[in-house]
């Protein structure tokens, strides 16, 4: 084990069985749970990501009921996007506010009939609850946390994942943010299609005593097992935020640039009126951006500049080993008026070159 895990950080229960077996595995602490680093050749876990079917941990998830009469309409108070419209088997991601419209974490609801799940990073678990626990005042509403020793969650990604579980026999939801249940070999399963940009993202919800054989199922069907290091280096290339690194506490949500977590028609919540302030009134200052880089990999934190003047900084950067060469990526606070100017930027001192990216990269 790496000598630099969290002390409080608790291995996921797939890392706990590979962990067991006799090949010896690297190990990282991510998103608060302790989870396979690298569990083949970074080329072979890339390639996988980005021409096939990767199977990888999603163990750092954790999974809350929202229970009562009042779970509806407290929780639609709580977050920043649709609660009540969410279709049945459906999902939506949402923001988490205080009352001065700054974020304080993020999560996925999920609907199952008149059921209520959220989804939330181990790393933001204790913080959230405590957030929403503090708002449940004389609502009728409970939030009932889910065993981690009994349930995971398996995550599935690349653009042959949806082949990989039709040779499975497992439904393959059609919509991003969709789930289906289903019977699998004696256990029952939950299968959500989630948000991604450059692949299709699949998480397998399992109880813990059928998580080694979806894991040998997945691997027959197609799948390679993928580390948290490499599934990190594809989110930063995705250009998908994470709480923690691109979005901090700090932040605002139109700073974000993740209009997906932002429902304006919902009515009100926690927040809203900071979200509907800025929408009215005009742009903020400073947007999340995804950047190709030219030159070293940077450390989070990294200057970027313009003209030689600090325009903003590095959040999260990556690099990609392809079959065309190695290709760097990062997520970038920016200010917006540096930005309109559409000229070339620089980071750290000087060591590279970025470019904003417009859209996702084609690999």
């Amino acid at each position: 084990m790496n000598e630099n895990l969290a002390v409080s950080a608790t291995l996921t229960p797939l890392a706990t069985q590979l962990s067991a077996g006799a090949s010896r595995i690297l190990l990282m602490d991510y998103c608060g749970a302790i989870t396979p680093r690298q569990l083949d050749a970074p080329t072979l876990e890339t390639a996988a990501l980005v021409r096939g079917a990767a199977a990888h941990d999603l163990g750092w998830m954790r999974r809350v009921e929202a229970r009562g009469e009042d779970r509806l309409r407290w929780l639609s108070g709580m977050v920043t996007n649709t609660v009540k419209d969410i279709p049945e088997n459906g999902g939506a991601w949402n923001l988490v506010l205080n009352s001065q419209g700054r974020i304080q974490g993020d999560l996925t609801v999920w609907r199952d009939g008149d059921a209520l799940a959220l989804t939330i990073a181990a790393d933001q678990y204790e913080k959230l609850m405590a957030h929403l626990d503090r708002f449940i005042i004389m609502d009728d509403v409970e939030l009932f946390a889910h065993d981690v020793t009994a349930e995971t969650a398996v995550g599935l990604t690349g653009p042959k994942a949806s082949e990989v579980l039709g040779r499975m026999g497992l439904p393959v939801p059609s919509e991003p943010m969709a789930g289906l249940r289903c019977e699998w070999n004696g256990f029952e399963l939950t299968v959500r299609r989630t948000f991604g940009t450059l692949a299709q993202h699949f998480e397998i919800w399992t109880p813990v005593p059928g998580l080694m054989l979806l894991w040998r199922a997945l691997s027959t069907a197609g799948a390679s097992p993928v580390g948290a290091a490499s599934f990190e280096a594809f989110r930063v290339t995705e250009g998908i935020p994470a709480y923690g690194a691109d979005i901090v506490e700090r932040d605002l949500p139109q700073e974000t640039s993740q209009t997906r977590a932002l429902h304006f028609n919902k009515g009100c919540y926690l927040g809203q009126e900071i979200v509907e302030r800025i929408r009215s009134r005009g742009n903020v200052r400073r947007h999340l951006r995804q950047l190709e880089l030219a030159g070293p990999l940077p450390l989070a934190g990294t200057d970027v500049q313009l003209d030689n003047t600090s325009i903003g900084h590095i959040t999260s950067a990556a690099e990609l080993s392809l079959e065309s060469g190695i290709r760097r990526f990062a997520l970038a606070m920016i200010r917006a008026d540096a930005e309109a100017k559409n000229q070339p930027l620089s980071y750290g001192n000087k060591e590279g070159t970025a470019t904003i990216l417009a859209q996702p990269p084609a690999l």
